[in-house]
């Protein structure tokens, strides 16, 4: 028996080995214009911000261009394993981006030229460039995207694979629908230019589409005027239904009666310097006063947070105006207001000061569990109920967002796969785990998100998880549900032999066509 098993494992090992080599050749026989490093035992793209899966690659391409990209997909369909994933910054959490003895592609290695388009309606840009990068330029014009997401230093390609969304979502949609065309290298290594107009099909499967039928190599998206300044507001609520209803008045009125920006957290009501009050203040100094808190308010404190963009030459007089009038029917705590007045570029790069401080005191490397979900309105005093109140009553050493957004913004063409319900609600709950001896391991905190979406599943919360990461085909099904079958044949379509991705596990590597 024992001789039996050591037989079929040196079998197994030496098949495995052969089929290294025989993808090595593979890869050293490309003409490339960029590079393909096959040493890596020490690369970057072994690891993602998650932090949790340590994945060594075959090879990392850096490609010069989209035909570099095409010639390796290409080549990988002559190999019966040979896989293909495109990592942006890296910023993936369950290592979504990573290829085991695959190769990974780094995206932010391709040309990184941006050009303003015809009547300065959009920009065409690589899918490998950084959204901080892109409104930094687009600046220079006096222009902006219209839909971002909190934290910009993500590629636009990796963004407009999952929908990207934040506090402008509710009247833009998310990034995904903010774009006109994308050029895609499909898992056949074709490089296709597609929109609404041209390989319409394509198009919308990769919007959303997790990687699995192309990868977005340009895309063209849309511009509107930047504001020079933003007027940026937190009020603070006791109770969850006041602070989600007045959160779904403001994103359900006309552009001209509401606010521009509108996100929302939940927050431990203690003195806790990470989950409790300090986390509300604007600037330093900035803080909850206790005193003005209800003595029967709950264990977890609500705020909401809206902003308003203008421009230098209206008056302070109109944008006070127009802020109190737009808070003047809400229900928030009087007295815990906390206002500040910023630059519409620092606005949105607020999240960099964070990301400053995180690298600073260490908990930036840390492994990141991080829990996305889209709730029906529907459900969202249950979540509130069954997850905040009782599961994260103490704080997740992060945010805890939670702000509704429009369905009627979103093309539900693409791949992405929402809950029903005309209002739905992002839930991110961005774990940093400090390194402490004394504080929760990382397998716990992924316990408790398993335990969340256990919860939402027994007490019949209509939700689907955003930026999704499933291990069996079972988990897939029930994720997609009726769009199962269409997600299918487009992978069919667009890559048969189930070369991308790999790491999302939805599909299995194939040497035949799907």
């Amino acid at each position: 028996m024992i001789l039996a098993c050591w037989e079929r494992y040196h079998h197994d090992s030496e098949s495995e080995t052969l089929r290294n080599d025989a993808d090595l050749r593979l890869c050293r026989s490309l003409d490339l214009q960029g590079t393909l490093d096959l040493e890596t035992r020490n690369t970057p793209a072994r690891r993602d911000f998650g932090g949790m899966n340590d994945v060594r690659p075959l090879g990392v391409l850096r490609p010069a261009a989209e035909e570099d990209v095409a010639r390796l997909l290409r080549a990988a369909s002559r190999s019966p394993t040979l896989t293909v994933a495109a990592r942006g910054n890296g910023h993936s959490i369950n290592g979504q981006a990573m290829a085991e003895r695959g190769v990974v592609v780094e995206m932010g290695a391709m040309d990184g030229r941006m050009a303003v388009g015809h009547h300065l309606a959009y920009v065409d840009v690589g899918g490998g460039v950084l959204w901080e990068d892109l409104l930094k330029f687009c600046i220079g014009f006096g222009l902006a995207p219209r839909s971002w997401t909190d934290y910009l230093g993500l590629t636009v390609g990796g963004t407009l694979s999952n929908a990207g969304v934040s506090g402008q979502a509710f009247r833009h949609g998310p990034q995904s629908s903010n774009v006109s065309e994308l050029q895609v290298v499909t898992g056949k290594g074709d490089i296709v230019i597609c929109s609404e107009a041209e390989n319409s099909d394509l198009f919308l499967a990769v919007l959303g589409g997790l990687g699995q039928f192309g990868i977005i190599t340009r895309a063209r998206v849309l511009l509107q005027p930047a504001p020079d300044m933003v007027r940026w507001i937190r009020v603070v609520y006791t109770d969850f239904e006041a602070f989600s209803e007045d959160a779904e008045l403001l994103v359900s009125r006309r552009i001209t009666e509401s606010f521009d920006y509108v996100e929302g957290f939940a927050f431990v009501n203690s003195d806790d310097p990470v989950n409790g009050w300090d986390s509300v203040g604007l600037v330093p100094g900035q803080r909850v006063d206790p005193n003005r808190i209800p003595s029967g308010a709950g264990p977890l404190l609500y705020c909401l947070e809206v902003a308003l963009n203008y421009r230098k030459h209206d008056s302070s007089k109109t944008v006070d105006k127009a802020v109190n009038e737009m808070l003047r029917s809400l229900r928030f705590l009087p007295g815990l207001r906390f206002t500040i007045d910023v630059s519409y570029l620092d606005f949105l790069l607020r999240v960099k000061k964070d990301e400053e401080e995180a690298k600073a005191n260490g908990i930036w490397d840390a492994p990141h569990p991080w829990l996305n979900l889209f709730v029906s309105n529907r459900d969202i005093v249950k979540f509130d109920k069954f997850v905040f109140k009782e599961i994260l009553k103490n704080g997740i050493g992060g945010p805890m967002l939670v702000y509704p957004m429009l369905r009627d913004k979103w093309d539900l063409r693409t791949s992405v796969v929402l809950p029903e319900g005309e209002i739905i609600y992002l839930i991110a709950l961005l774990r940093f785990n400090r390194p402490h001896p004394e504080g929760p391991h990382v397998d716990d905190l992924v316990g408790q998100n398993q335990e969340i979406i256990q919860c939402c599943m027994t007490n019949g919360l209509d939700f689907k998880v955003y930026i999704p990461h499933y291990r069996a085909e079972d988990q897939w099904r029930r994720h997609f549900g009726k769009q199962w079958t269409k997600f299918v044949e487009r992978k069919a379509l667009y890559d048969p032999m189930a070369i991308l991705a790999p790491s999302q596990r939805i599909f299995t590597r194939t040497h035949r066509s799907l």
